[in-house]
């Protein structure tokens, strides 16, 4: 008897689970109609039902299915799983009265439901990460791809490559190739988005990073730095930034395609977009810190030239909190030079006098309940700078005693 029942059961949960997923395909698919809903399909591939990753909103509806236990997210790890989840959402009167209707199936109708359920579990199912990655590229590969759907392709990667295991993903399938390629786009937001994906895996990876540079993006990113469309130029300096930061070799580069020039010019100029300054000075933040701990290596003419040395220094004075905190930043990194003389910062840099004004800007800030914690991190920084600078001069005056 127990066998019977054990037998009668299964089925029976089989079809519970039948109607638990044809519920939530239902669900699926009014959230999907709904132009509010923000879910992504595939561009070029849609004829083939292959669905693009879903991404999170604020419309309640789609929300409560993302997060109702993941089952539209290939949440479900096994049949127990979605066995739980069935039974937890169902109805006890229901599943009683579809036990009761179960017992009353032949043995081929039930196969039939068994086959149904099957049917439905792959519409479920969605495509890896890898799958994803490999759609946007196949059809960024595909000339005759509408700008509207490359845009859409490249904004999926976009989000696909954050986690390191994908940026990687990105390279064996031949999409940092495609990427590049890119880059000569006649269209702008093409040529943005393309650099921006390049910045993003490149991100702490040394080994996206060897493959895009060795792919020759960096002279390309570096003249799309200059455009005159500023989102291209800031997406296109970030990526420049994430290419080289701990790269020797990177770094290497980009001094001979004149980046040291490049970052003179953007610091030196207060017409550029205020976006593009702080990155060159933050550039200039990481490539010293770098030289300091590779000491063995050339130093930079760039960190020791008082014309460029004076120009970070000048952004003190600037009305932006995070320029500022960004300048001093580097300052301190390049206080740290031998060759950096605390004679030239002073005298021609008016580096004292900057520190003091700023000190005086910092203070009226402070006054300000919504800045005053920002501003007292920078005021720790710049006293940070101070000290370090007037022990330079201290003992620069005392070698000239000497």
């Amino acid at each position: 008897m127990n066998t019977r029942r054990n037998r009668i059961a299964s089925p029976a949960l089989w079809l519970m689970i039948l109607l638990m997923i044809t519920m939530a395909i239902g669900r699926a698919e009014r959230v999907n109609n709904s132009s509010s809903a923000g879910l992504f399909w595939s561009t070029a591939k849609e004829d083939e039902d292959q669905p693009r990753k879903a991404e999170r909103n604020d419309d309640s509806t789609a929300a409560a299915i993302v997060n109702d236990h993941d089952e539209l997210d290939g949440g479900f790890s096994s049949i127990d799983g979605m066995l739980q989840w069935a039974i937890g959402h169902s109805d006890p009167a229901k599943l009683k009265e579809t036990a009761q209707d179960v017992q009353r199936l032949s043995p081929s109708e039930l196969k039939k439901r068994q086959m149904e359920i099957k049917e439905l579990m792959e519409k479920l199912k969605t495509p890896s990460d890898a799958q994803l990655i490999q759609i946007a590229i196949d059809d960024l590969n595909n000339s005759t791809l509408s700008l509207e759907d490359s845009q859409r392709a490249l904004q999926e990667l976009l989000i696909l490559v954050e986690p390191i295991d994908n940026a990687n993903d990105l390279s064996k399938l031949g999409g940092l190739s495609v990427l590049v390629g890119q880059l000569n786009h006649p269209d702008t937001d093409i040529r943005k988005i393309s650099a921006w994906i390049l910045g993003k895996a490149s991100q702490n990876n040394p080994l996206v990073q060897k493959q895009v540079l060795e792919l020759g993006a960096l002279s390309k990113l570096m003249k799309m730095v200059k455009s005159s469309f500023v989102e291209e130029a800031v997406k296109a300096l970030y990526t420049v930034s994430s290419l080289i930061r701990n790269n020797l070799a990177g770094q290497e580069m980009f001094y001979v395609e004149a980046g040291d020039l490049m970052l003179q010019d953007i610091l030196g100029n207060s017409s550029f977009d205020i976006r593009l300054r702080r990155k060159a000075v933050s550039l200039v933040g990481d490539l010293a810190k770098c030289q300091l701990e590779n000491m063995h290596k050339v130093e930079p003419p760039l960190f020791c030239d008082r014309f460029f040395l004076k120009s970070v220094v000048d952004l003190t004075a600037s009305a932006d909190l995070d320029l500022q905190e960004k300048a001093l930043a580097a300052i301190k990194n390049l206080l740290q030079f031998r060759t950096t003389e605390a004679l030239v910062l002073k005298d021609f840099c008016g580096l004292d006098t900057a520190l003091e004004r700023l000190r005086q800007q910092l203070q009226e800030v402070m006054l300000e309940e919504d800045q005053r914690d920002y501003a007292m991190d920078v005021e720790a920084l710049r006293r940070e700078v101070e000290l370090i600078f007037f022990r330079k001069l201290d003992d620069s005056g005392s070698n000239m005693i000497r």
